[in-house]
């Protein structure tokens, strides 16, 4: 839905933002104008996504989820995976206690399975990982000791990312990209190769199908490369969203636009966390590099490619404080 269309879909999507507290006057109900486009980016901005004013899929999914409140519904491990809001407040709420749910992202998986039913077991509530009535109950009396506790997800990832080799060498990495610059990937894979590095290429316009691949392939970074046509930028961006931000992707997304700038003689164009669907569902510190125009990038490959690999050997050196 962009500006211009009608209809009940456009009421609904106006009703949803105004639940989450961006109404979209002057416009009509049912009328995407102005006002619902300016509501639409404020949200994207909100959630990490891209911000162009239009609703498609992306932003679609993240308004339901945003509507979602801890106890609207019961949730478990189920195929496909519950993904919302109140996922994301469960996750915080076990984390903080103690309990790793693995990364904060909205999304009820494994870990977030596994942790619910340790919480179960340590208040010898029924074992069986469902977040029903009894377990809701005792999951809202239990506070933590410390009134802002850092969750142990957040722990446990700057643990790993310390104990991990300093070196690229056997190390599992995978670069993809959505289209356009299957050439650099070939160059970063061959130069990550002469490091030492297994890199798996994942080349696809969808970024879900990638994090899947990613998380298949069990690697320990994601590097996706993407093309700006119409920028002459260098950016990068990792995962965060719902109070949670990714270490390690914060500190490779710093690395890499700093060193890919300065190899195409280019400004840097800054760090943002998103919640982007390769950022969100990879298992692994991830992040996104947006560089342009074709130009410039076609006409520095090689000079891009020792960057991004001197970004990679960079990041496994050096430790996450």
């Amino acid at each position: 839905m962009r500006v211009g269309d009608k209809g009940a879909a456009v009421a609904d999507l106006q009703q949803r933002l105004a639940t989450v507290g961006l109404p979209c006057p002057p416009d009509t109900d049912g009328l995407f104008g102005a006002g619902t486009a300016a509501a639409v980016e404020a949200f994207q901005h909100r959630r990490g996504l891209r911000v162009d004013g239009i609703c498609g899929q992306q932003t679609w999914g993240a308004l339901v989820e945003a509507g979602l409140r801890l106890g609207d519904r019961f949730l478990y491990l189920h195929a496909p995976m519950f993904r919302g809001d109140d996922v994301a407040d469960l996750q915080q709420r076990l984390s903080a206690l103690g309990f790793d749910t693995g990364r904060v992202d909205g999304i009820f998986g494994g870990l977030t399975s596994s942790a619910l039913a340790d919480f179960q077991r340590n208040l010898s509530l029924p074992v069986d990982g469902i977040l029903g009535a009894a377990t809701l109950r005792e999951l809202k009396r239990v506070m933590p000791r410390h009134p802002e506790p850092e969750l142990v997800s957040s722990v446990r990832d700057r643990e790993r990312l310390r104990q991990a080799p300093r070196t690229l060498l056997g190390r599992r990495l995978a670069v993809g990209e959505e289209g356009g610059l299957d050439v650099l990937v070939t160059a970063v894979r061959r130069q990550l190769a002469a490091a030492g590095a297994e890199v798996v290429p994942l080349l696809h316009p969808d970024g879900s199908l990638q994090a899947a691949a990613a998380n298949a392939a069990q690697v320990e970074a994601y590097v996706g490369l993407r093309l700006d046509p119409d920028q002459t930028r260098c950016s990068a961006s990792y995962y965060a969203g719902y109070s949670y931000e990714s270490a390690g992707g914060r500190r490779l997304a710093e690395l890499l636009q700093s060193l890919a700038a300065a190899a195409l003689e280019i400004p840097a164009d800054g760090v943002e966390g998103m919640s982007l669907p390769v950022l969100r569902e990879t298992r692994m510190p991830a992040v996104i590099c947006e560089v342009g125009p074709p130009a410039v990038v076609v006409s520095r490959v090689m000079p891009l490619a020792r960057a991004i690999v001197e970004a990679l050997t960079i990041w496994a050196v050096t430790p996450v404080d």
